[in-house]
């Protein structure tokens, strides 16, 4: 955002421009519902500028203002305006305010450009205000004490925003797990920077997701003629005695994506509920996967929500389970306890996660929590999490969805996305696994659309060139290269897309039920409604 601010500076828009825009926008936002009164914590630099110009407005609209400056010099524009507002009558502070005072606060102290902490007075009256008046503070553009590129505490404090006005382009670090209790409810001032000055940034420049997102997701269209088969083939490989639940809770999410053919590898103790609440469901017997090309029939798997521990890594039937999984040509998706067994066999049996990853024949989805990328991953555990995703795609030759408050989605090209509309009360148990049935649901129908393209296609182009039997293209044998080829082509955007869907339909749940009624049913309930198909 800095350097797209000095473009515009460098091609003739005056600083003063951009500080009026910016601080007009605020003084809006504020007086739409007028606070009784505020406190201007105005820095030294341009930010204290735009609190000096959220000042002057708020006072011409009849709120009492007050000013408090704790530097003794400030640039030539925050200067003017400082002078402009003491003309205006608007009285300045002698001293340092009272952390009780019953003012809205607007801190205008640092914003974007912070690097060092505040000094310790400063940290102190921050985080006595917090604590005696929390919610009533809002800030420009940063929290002064937190770092707007990794989130992360400057120093020992920051100033608790009740919300945040970001100026032109989203801060990462403003989205990220740790900047959170800090900055409150985010929003975000458009600056109408033109398109072509976004056009240049890089791929890899991560992407906020939100709500406006979900209509422009590149879901591919299905053949409407298409049957249950044409419409994605998924299995689900989950549930132990132990963890039932995730089997059912997993196939929920599945049903709700709409793929059009589900099969499922549950334990026997798991079967008979499975039978009355989800009758659509194939169980299929626990040896199925035995035959080598078992797989072949489907068009995704999604393997380890509630498996349990391996209790065998060393048997070789689980190295030829997992060779099995990585010849499979469509889409795998690996969650919860098939990654931590994932990571075991690397270690018992040299399997090696990067090397095994990269061999996979199809695309592979990877959807991990902090502790289980921490297993597959631990010489990348301590990134932040934008770096840690998009080192762990492009090492595993995979998608990596790391989830949190915010999760993260990073594809092997390196191109990232990260959620911004989330709801805390659906942090809850059992939400991952509706999150691996849907998106592995998603993905199977992509597939099986690319598929039908490219059949369509190898049709096409051997009927050009007089080429007989034909009619054999398509007909369910082994995957021919062009149908491999298309799966292999799944674009990882499709799981930030899944991932989007899923964090909007917990605050559907939410709104619907109530604080209490983001539960997984009611999340799958809400992913198989109209809004998200």
């Amino acid at each position: 955002m800095a350097a797209l601010e000095n473009q515009l500076f460098a091609n003739g828009l005056p600083v003063e421009a951009l500080m009026e825009k910016a601080a007009l926008a605020i003084a809006r936002r504020l007086l739409a519902t007028p606070p009784a009164s505020a406190l201007v914590l105005v820095g030294p630099g341009h930010n204290g500028g735009d609190g000096l110009v959220v000042a002057r407005e708020l006072h011409l609209a009849g709120v009492p203002v007050r000013l408090w400056t704790p530097f003794e010099r400030a640039k030539p524009l925050t200067s003017a305006h400082l002078r402009h507002c003491r003309w205006l009558g608007i009285p300045l502070l002698e001293g340092e305010p009272d952390p009780g005072d019953g003012a809205l606060w607007i801190d205008g102290l640092f914003g974007v450009g912070q690097r060092r902490p505040p000094e310790a007075s400063l940290a102190s009256l921050l985080t006595r205000r917090h604590q005696e008046r929390p919610g009533a503070l809002v800030a420009i553009d940063v929290p002064t004490g937190l770092c707007g590129d990794s989130g992360r505490l400057l120093g020992s404090a920051a100033a608790g925003a009740r919300t945040t006005y970001c100026l032109g382009l989203l801060k990462q670090g403003l989205v990220q797990d740790s900047a959170l209790a800090w900055v409150g409810q985010l929003e975000r001032i458009d600056l109408g920077l033109a398109a072509a000055q976004l056009a240049p940034l890089a791929a890899s420049q991560p992407l906020a997701l939100g709500a406006a997102d979900g209509a422009t997701a590149p879901w591919p269209p299905l053949d409407p003629a298409a049957g249950k088969y044409g419409r994605g083939r998924l299995l689900v490989v989950a549930g132990s005695p132990s963890y039932l639940g995730a089997a059912q809770l997993c196939l929920l999410g599945a049903s709700a994506s709409g793929c059009g053919s589900l099969k499922a590898l549950v334990p026997e103790a798991g079967a008979p509920g499975l039978w009355t609440s989800q009758p659509h469901v194939v169980l299929l017997e626990q040896d199925a996967l035995e035959p080598p090309r078992a797989l072949e029939r489907f068009d995704a798997v999604v393997f380890g929500p509630g498996l349990g521990p391996n209790p065998r890594p060393a048997d070789p039937s689980q190295r030829q389970l997992w060779d099995q999984l990585q010849g499979f040509a469509g889409l795998l998706l690996l969650d919860a306890d098939g990654l931590n067994q994932l990571a075991d066999l690397s270690q018992t049996q040299g399997m090696g996660v990067g090397p095994w990853l990269r061999q996979r024949q199809g695309p592979t989805w990877l959807t991990p929590h902090g502790a289980e990328f921490a297993r597959l991953f631990p010489e990348l555990a301590g990134l932040p999490p934008l770096e840690a995703a998009a080192a762990a795609a492009q090492a595993a030759s995979a998608t990596v969805l790391l989830k949190g408050a915010h999760s993260v989605i990073a594809a092997a090209d390196g191109r990232r996305w990260q959620l911004i509309e989330t709801c805390p009360d659906a942090a809850r148990a059992g939400l991952g696994d509706v999150l691996s049935g849907y998106a592995a649901g998603r993905g199977a129908m992509a597939v099986a659309a690319a598929k039908a393209v490219a059949s369509a296609m190898a049709v096409a182009a051997a009927q050009a060139v007089g080429a007989e039997n034909v009619a054999a293209a398509g007909s369910g044998a082994a995957p021919r290269a062009e149908e491999c080829s298309a799966a292999r082509s799944l674009d990882g955007a499709l799981l930030a897309a899944a991932a989007l869907n899923h964090g909007l339909a917990g605050g559907l749940a939410r709104r619907r039920g109530g604080p209490g009624g983001a539960t997984p049913m009611a999340v799958a309930a809400a992913l198989a409604s109209e809004s998200f198909h």
